[in-house]
C-alpha cells in the first residue's frame, strides 16, 4: 500500500504540472486566437486545435503504454510537451494564426498522455482504494488552477510580443513533469498482458455501465468546455479587464479539483451513481446563474459550479468506467472512453466560439441544456437497471 500511495502523491504531483500548463493555455488561447485570427469567430480554433490533437493521439497513447509501460510511455508523451509549447511561441513571434493552430495541435498530444494519470492510479489501488487514488490523483489539478492563471498573468507581457512569454513559461513545468515521472515505480506489463486482447471493442462498448460512464465522461468536459472556452471572451465583451476573467478561471480550475478530496468518500459512501446525478444537478444550477446575468459575480458562480458538477461527473464516470473491463481490456475501453471525450471537447470548443462570437453569452449556455438533460436521464436509466436487478436477485 505504500507504493500505491507513493505512486498517487507523484502522479498527483504530475496533475497538478499538466493543469498549470491546461489552465494556462485556457486563459490564453482563446486571446491569442482572437488577436491573430482572420475573422473572429475563428478565435477559439487554437483551443479547438489542442483538444483534437487529444483527440488524434489519445488512443495510440493508451495501446503504446500498454505495449512500453505507463513510466516510459507518460514520459514520453510529456516531452512532445515541450515542443508544442515551442511551436506556439514561434506563431506568436511571426503573428501566425495557423501555426499557433498548429501548436496547440501537437500540445495536445502531452494532454492526451497526461489524462491517463487517474488510470495509471486506478490500476494499481484495490477496488476500495480505487475512488480515493482517481481522486487524489485529480486533485492534484488544484495546483494548477492557483499557478496557471497566476502564471499566465506574470507572463501574458513579459515578452514581446504578447503571450509568446506565457507559452515558453510551459516548458518549465513540462519539465518538472518528467522528472516526477522519471521516480514512479509502476511495474511494467508482463507479455500476457501486452499480447491479450479480452472481448471485442463493441461487446465492451455495449455494457449499460460503459455507455453511461462514457457518457458523463463526454459530457462533462463538453459542457464545461463550452462554457469555460468561451468565458474570457464574453467577459472582454461585456468590459471586464483581463485580470478578473483570470480570477474566474482560476477559480473554476480550482473548484474542478477541491472536491477531488472528498469526492471518492462520498462514491464510497452513497455509491457512484447519486454522486454523478448530484454533478449534474450541479451544472444545470452553473447555467441557470450564468443566465441571471453578466456582472463578474454571475461568472465566477457560474463557473465554480461548473467545476464543482465536473469533478462529480468525471471522478464517478471514471470510476464506473473500471467496473465494466477486464485487465487486458484496459488500453482499448480506457483509450475509447478519452477519444470520446476529446471528440466532444473538440466540438464543444469550436462551438464555443461561433457561438459566443455570433449569438452571445446566452446562447452558449443555452446549448448545454439539452446536453445535462439527456445526461440525467442515462444516469437516472442505468440507476433503474440496477435496482431492477437488486430486486429479481432478492425475489
Amino acid at each position: 500500500m505504500d507504493s500505491i500511495r507513493r505512486n498517487v502523491a507523484l502522479l498527483a504531483a504530475c496533475q497538478a504540472m499538466l493543469f498549470t500548463n491546461n489552465a494556462t493555455l485556457i486563459a490564453i488561447n482563446g486571446l491569442a486566437g482572437l488577436a491573430l485570427a482572420p475573422v473572429a469567430s475563428l478565435a477559439t480554433l487554437p483551443v479547438t486545435c489542442w483538444v483534437i490533437g487529444g483527440a488524434l493521439t489519445t488512443m495510440p497513447a493508451s495501446l503504446y503504454m500498454k505495449r512500453v509501460g505507463r513510466r516510459q510511455g507518460l514520459m514520453r508523451g510529456a516531452a512532445v510537451g515541450i515542443l508544442g509549447a515551442l511551436v506556439c511561441a514561434a506563431a506568436i513571434w511571426l503573428q501566425s494564426f495557423w501555426l499557433l493552430c498548429a501548436g496547440t495541435l501537437v500540445w495536445g498530444t502531452f494532454n492526451a498522455f497526461g489524462q491517463y494519470y487517474r488510470f495509471a492510479a486506478a490500476d494499481a489501488a484495490s477496488a476500495e482504494f480505487r475512488p480515493t487514488a482517481i481522486s487524489l490523483v485529480l486533485a492534484g489539478g488544484l495546483v494548477g488552477g492557483i499557478l496557471g492563471p497566476t502564471t499566465s498573468r506574470f507572463t501574458i507581457d513579459l515578452l514581446e510580443p504578447k503571450f509568446m512569454g506565457a507559452y515558453l513559461a510551459l516548458i518549465g513545468f513540462v519539465v518538472v513533469t518528467i522528472a516526477l515521472l522519471a521516480a514512479i515505480r509502476i511495474p511494467e506489463p508482463s507479455a500476457a498482458e501486452k499480447t491479450a486482447a479480452g472481448r471485442p471493442m463493441r461487446e465492451i462498448a455495449a455494457q449499460p455501465k460503459f455507455i453511461v460512464a462514457v457518457l458523463a465522461g463526454a459530457i462533462s468536459y463538453g459542457v464545461m468546455n463550452l462554457l469555460m472556452t468561451s468565458t474570457p471572451i464574453a467577459m472582454g465583451v461585456c468590459g471586464h479587464p483581463y485580470g478578473d476573467a483570470a480570477f474566474v478561471i482560476s477559480s473554476h480550475v480550482i473548484a474542478m479539483f477541491a472536491p477531488s478530496f472528498f469526492t471518492g468518500g462520498l462514491i464510497r459512501h452513497f455509491r457512484v451513481l447519486p454522486v454523478m446525478f448530484a454533478g449534474a444537478l450541479f451544472n444545470g444550477v452553473a447555467v441557470a446563474i450564468a443566465l441571471s446575468g453578466v456582472g463578474v459575480a454571475q461568472f465566477w458562480w457560474s463557473l465554480v459550479l461548473l467545476g464543482v458538477g465536473w469533478n462529480f461527473l468525471y471522478v464517478g464516470g471514471t470510476t464506473l468506467l473500471t467496473e465494466s473491463y477486464r485487465p487486458e481490456e484496459r488500453a482499448k475501453a480506457q483509450g475509447a472512453n478519452d477519444l470520446a471525450i476529446f471528440v466532444t471537447m473538440a466540438v464543444s470548443s469550436f462551438s464555443s466560439g461561433l457561438i459566443v462570437t455570433n449569438a452571445g453569452w446566452e446562447k452558449v449556455n443555452l446549448s448545454a441544456l439539452p446536453l445535462l438533460l439527456g445526461l440525467m436521464a442515462a444516469i437516472l436509466w442505468l440507476a433503474r437497471r440496477g435496482r431492477a436487478r437488486r430486486d429479481t436477485v432478492a425475489s
